[in-house]
């Protein structure tokens, strides 16, 4: 048997899970080499900010509205969905 959970804002969650300071704030999880967003917590996305921004265009934006990025750690998230941990 095989069970799907979908989670919202995976990676941002997963991000915030160590960090708790982050809780309420606007975080941002950006792709391989920091090119552009690919995950937004519900904060972000009240913001307006949206999955494939690029970066380098917002990165201003970002700081102006106090926006936490992360760069991509796949190891995590891939730990993190991991059952049983």
């Amino acid at each position: 048997m095989f069970a799907l959970c979908d989670v919202n804002s995976f990676y941002a969650s997963c991000e915030t899970v160590f960090r708790p300071d982050l809780c309420g704030r606007p975080v941002v999880v950006l792709s391989n080499n920091d090119g552009c967003v690919i995950a937004c917590s519900a904060e972000a996305k009240q913001l307006g900010i949206a999955p494939g921004e690029p970066y380098f265009k917002q990165k201003e934006r970002f700081r102006r509205s106090g926006v936490v990025c992360f760069s991509s750690n796949y190891e995590l998230y891939a730990d993190m969905s991991e059952p049983g941990k």
